[in-house]
């Protein structure tokens, strides 16, 4: 049937109408593609493993899938060029469930609200430190901290520069953690690259930490052939500049994968609450069930029992003074990472 456009000129066409048959609810199947794991992303490509064969592609994001979709760590389905080639690029189509996924909030940065996902299905942070050159800063520390436990993730905090500071106050800060420590130093590598190495064999790590801490000099130790850049702290801010600006996974020699990570000014923590700092601390969780309702769990609260606790007084019994020196280094140590929550829950609200 020939329809009636008001004009006789054959040049002009028209549009076939939109059908209204409904699209189909099936969906392919993508469960038997080979599998690959995210190894490097940057402006829209990724760089990813293949798990049996261990080639190297290059893929990008099937329009299916929804923009931020696939982080680092990501082990997805692909289809196309799977050949390696340079000159080929391979089409991710599924992301498989994730174990673990590490985030940041981004209520302190202008205008910007929500979640970052950092990587997926890491097994280990590595929190990189400076003794010095720029100072160590213990609020990025509990940030991480909390975050890392949120996720599921087991800390590691690396000190370096030790050659310019001693570590032995940081190093007694977090006693309370029973947080596995590694102090680096610049004038001799060798003595301290062995500990790295057993720390992070077998397992999925990521390293994080500020701008200039060294996390780009530690990498290059740990797996020579990164080539990561190597920049110096800017000497009037104190602060370092950003040398890695997209995220890049490592095989490292012995087994096990590390992810450099650009650095950061900060660590947002909008998405943690009061009951993920609380599970760090088995034992205070406990006696904070003694606590009112809506209790802080501040210094002097009328309503926190953490402080009977650490008294003994009321139902808990009296300790010892050793002991009661370990309580408290305790509470002191669960109330600065309530601290840092409630400093990122301050910025959120007022973000909105």
């Amino acid at each position: 049937m020939r329809y009636d456009i008001g004009t006789d000129d054959p040049r002009v066409r028209v549009r076939a109408g939109k059908s209204s048959r409904p699209r189909t609810k099936v969906r392919p199947d993508w469960s038997r593609e080979p599998l690959a794991r995210v190894i490097g992303v940057d402006r829209g490509r990724y760089t990813l493993r293949l798990e049996d064969e261990g080639i190297r592609i290059f893929a990008v994001r099937a329009k299916e899938l929804r923009r931020g979709c696939v982080i680092m760590g990501d082990l997805v389905r692909v289809t196309g060029d799977l050949s390696g080639r340079t000159d080929t690029l391979a089409r991710i189509v599924a992301v498989e469930k994730r174990t673990s996924v590490l985030r940041r909030s981004l209520e302190d940065a202008p205008e910007a609200k929500g979640e970052k996902a950092i990587v997926a299905n890491a097994e280990q942070m590595c929190i990189v430190v400076a003794l010095a050159d720029p100072p160590p800063r213990t609020g990025m520390i509990d940030r991480c901290l909390v975050a890392a436990y949120e996720a599921g993730l087991e800390p590691l905090l690396c000190l370096t520069k030790a050659d310019l500071a001693s570590p032995d106050e940081l190093v007694n800060t977090y006693s309370p953690f029973a947080l596995r420590t590694l102090v680096t130093r610049s004038d001799t590598p060798q003595a301290w690259l062995a500990d790295m190495h057993e720390a992070l064999r077998g397992r999925f790590s990521v390293l994080v930490g500020h701008s200039g801490v060294g996390k780009s000099t530690l990498m290059n130790a740990l797996v020579p052939e990164a080539n990561r850049a190597v920049g110096q702290v800017n000497e009037v801010t104190g602060r370092g500049r950003h040398t890695s600006t997209s995220s890049q996974a490592f095989a490292l020699p012995e087994g096990g994968w590390i992810v450099d990570t650009p650095g950061v000014r900060s660590f947002g923590l909008g998405h943690v609450d009061v009951s993920d700092v609380l599970g760090v601390f088995p034992e205070l969780a406990e006696v904070t069930q003694f606590c009112l309702p809506l209790c802080s769990h501040a210094l002097g609260e009328p309503s926190c029992a953490i402080d009977a606790w650490i008294q003994g007084d009321a139902l808990f019994t009296a300790p010892s003074p050793c002991e009661r020196a370990r309580r408290s280094a305790l509470a002191a140590s669960l109330r600065r990472l309530l601290k840092a929550v409630a400093t990122a829950e301050a910025a959120a609200k007022a973000a909105r």
